[in-house]
């Protein structure tokens, strides 16, 4: 073992002692960037936090730079410093180009991740593999322009409206809106396999200037095959879209028909009959929720002769009245949605 390595190694294990602590202080520069150099080690984890750390060193690098040069006047500190503060700005402007790649592009997807998906905690990388799908397209639809016509238009996408309000008809006739943030077509998506071919069973017109984004049915069907994850959140969004319109629905035949249908009764046709008889008579409660068995005839109304005593079943009471609300019903997109419940 050589001299200066034997010098080394004592001066490691046998450090000097200390005569005597200075009283002189560095100056208020070094402090600073000792405070600085102390906050910025306080950083997370993750892009963030190490951009948060990056960003207190550089300056804490700096303070110390500037000691070095104009307090200490001791090339090799500055040097050093110097060198280190570059190193943290190179780590910041990596971190920012990374984070700007890795971000979603457009004011509208970025508010689009922020109000739906972003709350579901999905990440950003699935939601650009989801963008994608739609060619990271925003689709604009004028006040009064249609995007489907029952009968007519086939059912070939899916498609998510970002802002506006859809108007929703059969035959002339208002259902229901469909508003921000709210699928246009869920339940035809659902109402097919991804083999079959159907069309529009109702029409949508935009109430007001609307944008949307469309999925092709071919290609998010090979994003869902792909991905389970993916298929898992279109599932949870499109059951939960699809529960609320039969929700708003319910309630609007509450309003119309003045009684509370249960939409777990397994047949709506046996619930609009009985109750539509009995608001006629006025003896229906305001907020029936269970239906009249079938075995059990419902209570005659005033001017009708009750049932003959010689065991021969009565006729059947006039339910023109009833039976137009159900047959529109029936054609209606209320009895199309009661098919998923």
């Amino acid at each position: 073992m050589s001299a200066d390595n034997a010098t080394l190694l004592d001066s490691l294990l046998f450090p000097p002692l200390c005569g005597g602590w200075s009283n002189r202080t560095e100056g208020a520069i070094y402090h600073l960037g000792s405070t600085i150099l102390f906050l910025g080690y306080m950083g997370g984890s993750g892009a963030y936090g190490c951009l948060f750390i990056f960003g207190f060193l550089s300056p804490a690098f700096l303070c110390l730079a500037l000691w070095g040069r104009l307090t200490l006047c001791g090339a090799d500190v500055f040097t050093w410093n110097l060198l280190l503060l570059l190193a943290c700005l190179l780590q910041i402007y990596h971190l920012l180009y990374r984070l700007h790649r890795e971000g979603v592009r457009g004011e509208e997807l970025a508010a689009l991740y922020q109000a739906v998906y972003l709350p579901l905690g999905v990440p950003v990388h699935v939601f650009k593999e989801i963008s994608h799908a739609f060619g990271d397209r925003v689709v604009e639809l004028r006040a009064g322009e249609t995007y489907a016509v029952e009968g007519k238009t086939p059912i070939d996408q899916l498609s998510f409206l970002l802002s506006g309000r859809i108007n929703v008809s059969l035959e002339g006739q208002f259902l229901h809106y469909i508003h921000r943030h709210q699928f246009l077509d869920s339940p035809e998506w659902e109402s097919l396999r991804p083999n079959e071919e159907g069309k529009f069973q109702v029409t949508l017109t935009a109430e007001e200037d609307s944008r949307f984004v469309s999925w092709r049915r071919r290609r998010l069907y090979m994003l869902i095959s792909k991905q389970r994850y993916v298929a898992r959140l279109f599932s949870v969004m499109l059951g939960y879209d699809i529960a609320e319109k039969l929700y708003n629905l319910n309630n609007k035949l509450y309003i119309k028909s003045g009684v509370l249908l249960d939409i777990r009764l397994p047949s709506l046709y046996h619930v609009l009959a009985p109750s539509s008889q009995g608001s006629e008579g006025g003896s229906a409660p305001p907020h029936c929720t269970t239906h009249t068995p079938r075995h059990q005839a419902p209570p005659p109304s005033k001017g009708t002769s009750p049932a003959p005593s010689d065991g021969t079943s009565p006729a059947p009471p006039d339910s023109r009245n009833s039976r137009g609300n159900t047959t529109a019903l029936i054609n209606s997109e209320e009895f199309f949605f009661l098919g998923f419940c």
